[in-house]
């Protein structure tokens, strides 16, 4: 990570594994609104992120500090954006409208993942303009 006088510069998650929607811990569908829809769940050792049809909610945590954090990033925010895909992985790019940026990296991804990714990505998208 980049820091600047100890300001995190940007956010870098890497998620390894899909998970089911239903297989979600409760905890990441308290954070959802009325009519919101989950397209994608993922998740590595300890962080989640869920990818609705309005929005995306990491969750971040670290259990040496003890403390959760918890991004709610309404895709209206994203003011520019690029997924970049690489043999294996793949990576989304995200800079808001408030100047944070966040790089969110998918690994162990093949080609059917990647498409999945793809089509949560063009949502994302769409829900931008």
């Amino acid at each position: 990570m980049a820091y600047i006088k100890y300001k995190e510069l940007t956010k870098y998650f890497d998620f390894r594994n899909e998970i089911a929607i239903e297989e979600l811990p409760d905890y990441t569908k308290e954070y959802l609104t009325e009519n919101e829809k989950i397209l994608l769940g993922y998740q590595t050792s300890r962080d989640h992120a869920v990818f609705t049809d309005k929005t995306m909610i990491l969750f971040d945590r670290d259990l040496v500090a003890s403390y959760k954090k918890i991004h709610i990033i309404p895709y209206a925010s994203i003011s520019t954006s690029a997924i970049c895909f690489k043999p294996g992985k793949a990576e989304i790019l995200l800079s808001l409208d408030s100047g944070y940026q966040m790089r969110i990296v998918f690994v162990n991804m093949n080609h059917e993942k990647k498409e999945h990714l793809k089509s949560v990505y063009n949502v994302m998208m769409k829900q931008n303009r």
